[in-house]
C-alpha cells in the first residue's frame, strides 16, 4: 500500500539511539545542555500552542519543578535532528485541584493545567488531539504512551513475582529476586477491510458511542498468522468466510499497547450472523453510503475515530487508494 506510513503514529524516522540506553551514556545524556524531556499525567501528554497556530508536544529542561524533587526517573526517548536528547517523565503523583468525572472516559475531553506550568501548556487526551500533531510528535506521543503503559503495569517480575526495578533508560525492567530481564511487550491486532463487491463489513462494540460502527479487529493468538487470524476474527464475529488476504499498512496503537495490522479480505458469503458476545452489530455498508457517513450526513452510522487504522482504511478504500 502506497500511502501506508501516512497513517496516525505512522513514524518519522526518529532516532531512537537504542545504543545510548545504557547506565554509562545516561549520565552524559542527561547533563547535555540541549537535552529536554516531554511530560505525562495519568496517560496524558504535555501539549502547547506552536508558533504557527498549530498544536505540538510541550517540552521542558531537565531541572524543571514540574518534576518534583527528587526529580522524576527519566526514560530516554532517542535524539532530534539536531541530536538533542528526548526524555519522558510521568508526574502521574501530581494531584490536581479538582479530577474530572470524564478522566477515566473512553473519549476524556478534559484538560489540566499544572501551577508550575505558565506559558498556557495543558495535558490532554491523546485520542482527542491525535491527528493535530505533526508525525515526530506523534510518533514520540505514542511511544511514549505506550512506555509508561507498560512500566504502569508490570511492576512486578512475572517469573517469580518478586519487585521489578527500571533499567535501560527506560526500557528494561530487572528484578532482583530472580535475575530475570524483562522488556516492553506490544501486542498484535488484525483489523479487516473485509469487502464484497461494492460493500464492506463494519461492526461495532458494545461499549463504543451511539451510531458509531468501525472495522472489525481482534488479537492473533499464538503460533497464528495474520492471514488466519483475519479468517478466524471475521467469521467469529460475525458468520463471514473470507477467501484472500492481503496485508495493507500498521499502525502503533498505545491504547494500552497494540500494533495494529490493516488487512484487506474477501468475503465468500453475505449472509451475516453476529457473536453477540463478541459485538452488538455487524452489516454490510456501499460505498455511496460510506461517502454519506465521512461527511456526517447519514442518518444512523457515525465514522470511525479520525486517526484510528480503521478510518484511514475506509477512506483509501474509497479513494481507491489501496493499492
Amino acid at each position: 500500500m502506497q500511502r501506508a506510513e501516512t497513517v496516525t503514529f505512522g513514524g518519522s524516522g526518529l532516532n531512537r539511539a537504542a545504543e545510548l540506553r545504557d547506565s554509562s551514556a545516561q549520565l552524559a545524556l542527561q547533563a547535555h545542555n540541549t537535552a529536554k524531556t516531554i511530560l505525562f499525567w495519568r496517560g496524558k501528554p504535555l501539549l502547547c500552542k506552536q508558533l504557527d497556530g498549530g498544536l505540538g508536544l510541550a517540552w521542558v529542561d531537565l531541572d524543571h519543578p514540574s518534576l518534583g524533587r527528587p526529580r522524576e526517573p527519566l526514560v530516554f526517548l532517542g535524539l532530534d535532528d539536531m541530536a538533542a536528547p528526548l526524555f519522558l517523565a510521568d508526574i502521574s503523583s501530581w494531584e490536581p485541584e479538582e479530577l474530572p468525572e470524564t478522566l477515566n472516559a473512553f473519549l476524556d475531553p478534559s484538560e489540566q493545567f499544572h501551577p508550575a506550568l505558565i506559558n498556557g501548556e495543558y495535558f490532554a487526551e491523546l485520542r482527542v488531539i491525535m491527528t493535530l500533531l505533526s508525525s515526530r510528535d506523534a510518533e514520540l506521543a505514542a511511544m511514549a504512551r505506550g512506555i509508561l503503559e507498560w512500566h504502569r503495569t508490570h511492576g512486578f517480575c512475572s517469573a517469580c513475582g518478586g519487585p521489578s526495578d527500571m533499567a535501560m533508560a527506560g526500557w528494561q525492567r530487572n528484578c532482583s529476586a530472580c535475575n530475570r530481564s524483562h522488556f516492553p511487550r506490544t501486542d498484535p491486532v488484525v483489523i479487516m477491510l473485509i469487502t464484497h463487491g461494492n460493500n464492506v463489513l463494519v461492526g461495532r462494540s458494545h461499549a463504543w458511542p451511539e451510531g458509531m460502527y468501525s472495522l472489525l479487529a481482534g488479537f492473533v493468538e499464538p503460533g497464528e498468522t495474520l492471514e488466519a487470524a483475519v479468517r478466524r476474527e471475521v467469521l467469529e464475529e460475525s458468520g463471514i468466510l473470507v477467501g484472500a488476504v492481503n496485508y495493507l499498512a500498521s499502525q502503533p496503537w498505545p491504547f494500552p499497547a497494540s500494533l495494529m495490522f490493516g488487512c484487506s479480505g474477501t468475503a465468500l458469503n453475505k449472509d451475516i450472523t453476529i457473536d453477540p458476545n463478541e459485538i452488538e452489530d455487524a452489516l454490510w455498508v456501499s460505498r455511496e453510503d460510506m461517502v454519506d457517513i465521512f461527511e456526517g450526513v447519514h442518518p444512523k452510522i457515525k465514522p470511525a475515530r479520525k486517526g484510528a487504522i480503521a478510518h484511514f482504511l475506509l477512506e483509501n478504500w474509497l479513494s481507491d487508494c489501496l493499492n
